[in-house]
């Protein structure tokens, strides 16, 4: 049965496309780049206060290097580095697949900027395809922090993604975020909409977590 396009458009959300990058804490910002350096912003990213740095630093593995991975500022009070799949393949690091701030356990990695480098001994993530919602936002979809809920991305390679995780917070703006593996899976770039399930549409399967 053919669906609406007032239903559906309903419930289409912007998406992004998350590169590698690596967020900073003083410590490990001292170590990289010099006591009391500060960072310099290069441009304002689609999530209020957060910015891409013209900062970047080289990740080093035990099987490879990448090179000028970006920082994204503002500090935070633990450093995470956020890879692919892909790029734990050419690393040879095992980084597993969590929410943005979980570390606990997590990969090791070393980083070397210009004024030295420093071995971090958990941090490393594949961050978890998410979507960022204001509390207004989840209201509407019917959804609360930490839900997850099936989004689905049209198109040539067509892609119901499953366990998106919902992230609810004053500060957030309407957008999913995926990473750069899963994009060019699906053949997604920054700026595509993609359609969150709606659980009268789900069939047998449940849209949030739980219920």
């Amino acid at each position: 049965m053919a669906v609406p396009a007032a239903e559906q458009d309903a419930w289409l959300i912007p998406l992004a496309v998350s590169n590698r990058h690596v967020h900073l804490a003083e410590e490990e910002l001292s170590a990289l780049f010099g006591p009391g350096y500060q960072l310099h912003k290069e441009r304002d990213l689609s999530q209020p206060g957060q910015y891409a740095c013209k900062e970047t630093v080289t990740l080093v593995g035990p099987k490879g290097v990448l090179e000028k991975v970006r920082v994204l500022g503002p500090l935070r009070s633990r450093t995470q580095v956020e890879i692919s799949i892909s790029d734990c393949f050419k690393l040879g690091v095992r980084a597993p697949l969590r929410d943005s701030g979980d570390l606990a356990g997590s990969a090791p990695i070393t980083l070397v900027g210009p004024a030295g480098a420093v071995t971090i001994p958990e941090g490393c993530i594949i961050a978890a395809r998410h979507i960022h919602m204001s509390p207004a936002d989840a209201r509407r979809f019917g959804v609360q922090d930490k839900d997850k809920v099936y989004v689905r991305a049209q198109g040539p390679r067509a892609v119901t993604f499953a366990e998106v995780l919902v992230r609810v917070h004053d500060s957030f703006r309407l957008e999913m975020h995926v990473d750069m593996d899963e994009a060019n899976a699906v053949g997604l770039q920054n700026g595509d909409r993609v359609e969150i399930v709606p659980p009268h549409r789900l069939g047998e399967k449940k849209a949030v977590a739980g219920c």
